[in-house]
């Protein structure tokens, strides 16, 4: 082999990597891009909610499932909310058995009435899943099944605010103080995924939210 052939090959070998990896490179940043926009558009409609900043902590993770997606961002929403009221409710269970045994009468019988309220909540919400998951195309249909998963957040939501309505009358102790910062946290994401429902549901067609 001549010296220009051993130059030429190892021309070739220092090349090939470059060449190689040339590709997937540009494929990652083609997704950071499309991550970045997702999460933008995210953060800009949290902004729309009464708490903004739990908002876009709370959803921005699942930015790669909404993309620039309203109805997606709205399922996820409603998914998170679900989330917290189901282990709000589990914990109120558990807090009402223990309520039974030597709490002071209109602490239980508070806790009692929290937790029928949060198990109306969450059944409400979950109604709500499951009709974003099966909307069918058609604008006036739309508008209906929109409606309905308004009224359910709206419902449970007002079902949370009642839970802590209902220890005014009850002397302020730990049980007390614990129970309502735990429900007004679960309704602030309760709040938030009926802002993001409303404002899907102002576009008024399943075209940019169809799975």
């Amino acid at each position: 082999m001549t010296a220009n052939q051993r130059l030429f090959s190892l021309l070739i070998l220092i090349s090939s990597p470059i060449l190689f990896y040339s590709q997937p490179i540009l494929a990652l940043n083609s997704s950071d891009s499309i991550d970045a926009n997702a999460t933008s558009f995210i953060r800009k409609s949290c902004g729309a909610t009464l708490y903004p900043d739990l908002c876009y902590s709370s959803l921005s993770g699942y930015s790669s499932a909404v993309q620039e997606n309203p109805g997606q961002l709205a399922r996820v929403a409603v998914g998170v909310s679900l989330s917290k009221a189901r282990s709000m409710a589990a914990y109120l269970s558990n807090v009402s058995r223990q309520a039974d045994y030597g709490a002071e009468p209109r602490v239980a019988s508070a806790v009692h009435d929290c937790f029928s309220t949060m198990s109306d909540a969450v059944d409400q919400i979950r109604g709500s899943q499951k009709q974003l998951r099966h909307l069918v195309p058609g604008a006036a249909l739309f508008r209906l099944q929109m409606s309905n998963v308004q009224t359910w957040m709206s419902a449970a939501l007002t079902n949370e605010d009642t839970c802590t309505d209902g220890f005014e009358d009850v002397p302020d102790g730990p049980t007390k103080t614990d129970v309502c910062d735990r429900v007004s946290r679960v309704a602030k994401f309760t709040s938030n995924a009926l802002a993001l429902v409303n404002n899907y549901a102002s576009e008024g067609t399943t075209s940019s939210g169809n799975p």
